[in-house]
């Protein structure tokens, strides 16, 4: 199982794309955890994921969490953030697990 996190400023604005993701992770059989969050609470809790995406307006702590994980963190890109892409999400999530050696 993949477990992927979502942050943004409170957690809220990325919910539709967690529902999409999550859709488009059922279409392709692939069983995930998905959930968003205000990214503090993310820091806190960065042990019990394997990847972490930010949404575009905290871009900013992405050198902090880099700081606290040797987990893959990465910016969503605003194209695929803005309209909820969540195909396009569930790829990136996936490379970025595969890039770093994470089995799911």
């Amino acid at each position: 199982m993949l477990k992927i996190l979502l942050c943004c400023s409170a957690g809220m604005s990325t919910s539709m794309l967690v529902s999409k993701m999550q859709s488009a992770a059922r279409r392709e059989g692939l069983e995930c955890k998905i959930e968003a969050m205000s990214i503090t609470e993310g820091k806190q809790q960065i042990d019990k994921w394997d990847v972490v995406m930010l949404g575009p307006q905290v871009g900013y702590g992405l050198k902090e969490f880099e700081g606290v994980t040797t987990k893959p963190v990465a910016i969503i890109p605003a194209p695929i953030y803005a309209v909820a892409k969540g195909a396009e999400a569930i790829q990136m999530a996936k490379d970025m697990a595969k890039k770093a050696g994470i089995s799911f």
